[in-house]
């Protein structure tokens, strides 16, 4: 027979109450080990299931899960940020710069990734130490979130629930980017951004603000470009100019000379 802890009756017997607790510690052990267990399969089955979701590329978890940077980069990351809150920072460190030399990928240990995150491609993508990101976030190759200065305390970005962060962006310093925004490719974000919105260029500028986005929304190449916009504009009121005078004194006189000191 035995007991609820999985442990015969005689070994009870032989041992006497004294061994109890040393008994129910291990019991708690092994039970503490299978949570841990659990969570790491959990982990790596939503990184699969991220991947798979919104990569029409991969063709097989399989494929996924012995190929692809970004898998790998988070399962070394929670590793490394486990060892980094427990005070082990120098085998921490250890853990993420191998990560970097592996995936190509740089994640502080100190970072604070939340559920869903997805990284595409990936080389390039550094990730400062206080920052935080969260659900169903997606990123590109040479995405930076990064720090301004040499300022202590918090100093990187929060990035908030279902933001895409286009190719070559960067996004630097301790403010917030809100839920359902857009950053487009290469844009250079130095400040806060609402939920929301779409930000593109350098400096970063708000082009587009709307209602809720999609949960994931992938697209970060159709996006407005307000410069081009506003040339644009400038064209056709010269074009306009250019008609009234022309209308005004009835000749060709002035449009021609316009023409020939476009050419």
């Amino acid at each position: 027979m035995a007991n609820e802890w999985g442990m015969p009756l005689r070994v009870l017997k032989k041992s006497g109450t004294a061994a109890l607790p040393s008994l129910l510690e291990t019991g708690r052990f092994s039970l503490s080990w299978e949570r841990k267990e659990r969570a790491v399969f959990d982990n790596l089955r939503a990184d699969v299931a991220s991947v798979m979701e919104r990569d029409p590329a991969a063709k097989s978890k399989w494929e996924v899960l012995l190929c692809y940077p970004y898998v790998k980069a988070m399962a070394y990351h929670r590793i490394a940020h486990r060892q980094y809150l427990r005070g082990r920072t120098t085998l921490a460190r250890w853990i993420s710069q191998h990560a970097r030399h592996v995936t190509g990928i740089e994640i502080h240990r100190g970072a604070r990734i939340g559920k869903g995150f997805f990284i595409d491609h990936g080389n390039g993508v550094v990730i400062g130490e206080t920052t935080i990101i969260g659900d169903n976030v997606t990123i590109y190759q040479g995405v930076t979130l990064g720090g301004t200065g040499k300022d202590t305390g918090k100093r990187h970005p929060t990035i908030g629930n279902n933001v895409t962060i286009g190719a070559g962006a960067k996004v630097l310093g301790p403010f917030t980017v809100g839920d359902n925004s857009k950053i487009g490719a290469s844009a250079v974000v130095l400040k806060e951004v609402p939920p929301n919105c779409t930000v593109v260029g350098n400096p970063g500028r708000i082009v587009r603000r709307h209602g809720e986005a999609p949960e994931v929304d992938m697209d970060h190449v159709h996006l407005p470009d307000p410069v081009k916009e506003r040339i644009e504009s400038l064209e056709r009121r010269i074009l306009e100019l250019e008609e009234h005078l022309y209308q005004m004194h009835g000749t060709h006189h002035i449009k021609e000379e316009m023409e020939d000191a476009d050419l």
